[in-house]
């Protein structure tokens, strides 16, 4: 068993702060007027910043305001707002290019719950968890999101801690069958005993009282662990915030689509996603499959966007700009906006380079993921893929052309065979903001692995 003086801070101070900031939460939450639909908390794909791909399990404080600092004078106009904390804040002592299992120092509090690494995280001393960086976003206009892992710590369970507002302890609630197989600091939460659901309210109660706005559960959807997913749903359904639920990582098993849309607000389709054309290339066969399952609230979840500057120190890769080409950037954000993707950045925003952060500050382009329906592709001819959706009105057609070949392409796309419209037509295309009118068709050439993104006047 681990040493209890180096992974635990736990005080009855702490216990009673807890106790009054989750019923200070419950209060202001009471007070308000929060939908009992937890689709109405996204009504569009999320925008926002993840520190995954650029600091791994190895965030801190620090780069988390400067992330958020510039989301917030850059981005936020734009509709980004989401700020999340990756992977195991819990562990003081984590590493870079995998995981810290050897000697893991976790931080945790008397009822089995993680709280934020002091060291990593300054402001969260003395019991007050990620309520004060959750305070500091805010009065940014931005959301404070974490990651979590499912189940109840392994920690818990061998320390026998108590489940809170029960009689239970971690060890009357766990199973060590379906452990997670890459990351061992979880056992599962067994739907059937008594006290399980009561530890899923309890975690959430906390997050809640911090301010949490956002979640994401790992090992939560492949394999797709139903039971968890609605006990899950169950406590932020009653936790008395708007907290929206990601579910990760992927891929989703598709037969469980209809579930997934009525238990998250986002669910994975592909585990991570880095910044090669093979990945990027696959995410038109997925896309296509996943279509189907889309609706105001609940969204397929393509991954973070491998841009700008990743590998800092992450649990994959070296220090670098994203190795996609621009044309290759350009796809990523045209397939993600028309496919409707929640969208969040995965590199270091004050250091990644400009074409990068360009991308994220398109009005038009972000109108179509944010705004667009009728999401489909349209045909496939070889290399080249047509998607297309239209604005709500119904005055705008949009469509993106992909070349997915490794050399160019030259494109002629008529609108009256391909869209049956007749007559001619003003397009614009909405990368460049290049205004053409009185046109039928489209006649161009696509770089390798390159898209183009049209608004089609009706």
């Amino acid at each position: 068993m681990q040493k209890m003086n180096s992974k635990f801070i736990v005080t009855k101070k702490v216990i009673i702060l807890f106790a009054l900031l989750i019923s200070i939460s419950s209060i202001v939450s009471a007070q308000q007027n929060i939908s009992t639909d937890f689709h109405d908390w996204a009504p569009t794909p999320p925008l926002g910043w993840n520190s995954w791909d650029c600091y791994g399990p190895n965030v801190t404080e620090g780069e988390v305001k400067a992330n958020a600092d510039f989301l917030a004078a850059h981005l936020k106009q734009y509709g980004w707002e989401y700020i999340v904390v990756d992977i195991r804040w819990y562990v003081a002592n984590d590493k870079s290019h995998g995981y810290n299992e050897t000697d893991p120092q976790y931080n945790i509090d008397s009822f089995g719950r993680f709280i934020p690494a002091v060291n990593r995280f300054p402001s969260s001393a003395d019991g007050k968890g990620f309520k004060p960086l959750a305070d500091y976003l805010h009065s940014k206009g931005l959301k404070l999101g974490i990651h979590i892992m499912r189940g109840v710590p392994v920690i818990a369970v061998k320390n026998k801690m108590p489940v809170y507002g029960t009689n239970k302890t971690a060890t009357d609630i766990y199973s060590d069958s379906m452990q997670c197989p890459w990351l061992h600091d979880m056992f599962t939460v067994d739907a059937s005993k008594d006290g399980a659901q009561q530890y899923y309210n309890s975690i959430i109660n906390l997050y809640a009282g911090w301010g949490v706005d956002f979640i994401k559960c790992d090992d939560l959807s492949r394999p797709y662990h139903k039971a968890e997913i609605e006990m899950l749903r169950k406590a932020i359904d009653n936790c008395g915030r708007k907290i929206v639920l990601s579910m990760s990582p992927g891929e989703t098993p598709i037969a469980e689509g209809k579930h997934a849309m009525m238990h998250a607000n986002l669910w994975r389709t592909i585990d991570d996603f880095w910044d090669n054309w093979p990945e990027l290339k696959a995410h038109f066969d997925i896309f296509k499959r996943w279509n189907q399952y889309r609706t105001a609230g609940a969204y397929p979840d393509g991954d973070m966007l491998p841009l700008g500057h990743l590998g800092i120190k992450a649990e994959r890769g070296n220090d670098r700009q994203s190795l996609f080409t621009k044309d290759e950037q350009y796809t990523l954000m045209t397939l993600w906006s028309i496919f409707r993707s929640p969208l969040m950045f995965g590199g270091d925003l004050p250091t990644s380079n400009e074409f990068a952060i360009s991308l994220l500050t398109n009005k038009d382009v972000i109108q179509v993921l944010q705004n667009s329906i009728n999401n489909k592709e349209l045909f496939r001819d070889g290399d080249i893929i047509a998607w297309t959706a239209t604005d709500a009105g119904k005055k705008l057609i949009y469509l993106a052309l992909f070349n997915t070949g490794d050399s160019a392409k030259q494109v002629n796309f008529s609108f009256q065979s391909r869209l049956g419209l007749t007559g001619k037509h003003a397009i614009k295309n909405l990368w460049t903001g290049i205004l053409i009118k009185n046109v039928d068709a489209i006649k161009t050439s696509i770089n390798a692995h390159g898209a183009l993104l049209y608004s089609i006047q009706r």
